[in-house]
């Protein structure tokens, strides 16, 4: 099951954005120890012997990541255009308040994340252009995602046994999907699912906090004191615009070769609630949604509930993002209280949970 890495790469249209993102992120000797002390127990895990070449240098070069530790074929690794921190993450967002982001239209998707009382909202019209934001929410350091190659916007914690990870794009993909890097020790982090694929840090896998996409009239309603990532991100971007005008077309395939890509259970495009608890996976496919509206479905013993609802609009659609169709968007909650999940496109969870249940 291990082996290296092989380059797979972000995206068309984005190669257009240029730029880099801020380096920095060195690490003090205190937290040093402390990523000494991960790579120990990592040690302890039998990743195989290494039978696959050294990556190339098309790979390699210009990174301090350890390509000696791996747990994944170094072939499944695609370039898609952009070097590394080509789509640059923002690292110091500023942020308006609701009544001060005039530039959103009531329809556009939204990333809403609630963290100790604190809440963030952030724009896909932004993300679709950086893929990042490093931030803080209600004491909590973490990283916001979002991939549109895979429709996945996730969430996660970036700490790791005590250390603060900062993270920015490899321009890499691996299955169509973002891969990652931490600044504190280069290593390569899958998107779907957060774990750290090629490193020091190889094994290791970051917590995925509770977060949904919503429609902006619904974060206006329901967070009004919410702080909202602003257009000011010191990059000259054309936010508003999808670079990706009718990537979501439902039977079209992804861009970039992808595993499982003949797995026609659903269309590749097809909208899904991705939900994983204990090695257990389950898809809801937006098209049950949205007949259904409510689905209650169990996961490794966890009854969950899933809603979804109109009025949002595909980031991926028309050429603005506020003109998109409306697609809708899910939340799932466990006891009435909102729990991690993902609304990827289905051709993902093919590639990298081809065992998870469909519900019909």
């Amino acid at each position: 099951m291990i082996r290296l890495l092989a380059g797979a790469a972000l995206t068309l249209a984005v190669a257009a954005c240029g730029g880099g993102g801020e380096s920095g992120g060195e690490l003090s000797e205190a937290e040093q120890d402390r990523v000494r002390s991960i790579e120990e127990e990592l040690s302890t895990t039998d990743l195989g012997p290494s039978i696959e070449p050294s990556p190339p240098p098309s790979l390699t070069a210009g990174w301090r990541t350890d390509f000696a530790k791996y747990v994944v074929p170094l072939a499944e690794f695609r370039s898609g255009g952009p070097g590394k921190d080509g789509i640059p993450a923002i690292d110091k967002p500023r942020f308006v308040s609701v009544r001060e982001a005039d530039f959103l239209e009531s329809r556009e998707p939204v990333i809403a994340l609630e963290v100790n009382g604190e809440i963030g909202a952030y724009p896909i019209q932004i993300l679709v252009w950086h893929e990042i934001v490093n931030d803080v929410v209600g004491g909590v350091p973490v990283a916001v995602t979002f991939c549109p190659l895979c429709h996945t916007a996730i969430v996660f914690d970036r700490r790791l046994d005590g250390t603060t990870l900062d993270f920015g794009t490899t321009g890499n993909l691996r299955n169509a999907d973002l891969v990652m890097y931490d600044r504190q020790t280069e290593s390569w982090w899958q998107q779907f699912g957060g774990r750290a694929l090629v490193g020091r840090l190889a094994g290791a896998e970051l917590d995925q906090l509770p977060a949904r996409i919503v429609a902006w009239r619904e974060l206006q309603r329901e967070y009004p004191e919410a702080r909202v990532l602003s257009r000011e991100t010191g990059y000259d971007r054309s936010y508003g615009e999808n670079p990706y005008t009718g990537y979501d077309d439902l039977d079209n395939s992804p861009f970039f070769p992808v595993t499982n890509s003949d797995d026609d259970r659903l269309p590749p495009k097809e909208r899904v609630v991705f939900i994983e608890r204990s090695g257990e996976a389950v898809a809801v496919p937006y098209e049950v949604l949205r007949r259904r509206k409510v689905v209650r479905v169990e996961v490794a013993g966890r009854r969950l509930v899933v809603r979804w609802r109109a009025g949002v609009a595909s980031s991926l659609d028309q050429g603005s993002i506020a003109g998109g169709r409306d697609v809708g968007a899910a939340e799932v909650r466990e006891a009435g209280r909102l729990v991690a999940f993902d609304e990827p496109f289905w051709f993902a969870v093919a590639a990298f949970r081809p065992d998870a249940r469909i519900i019909r």
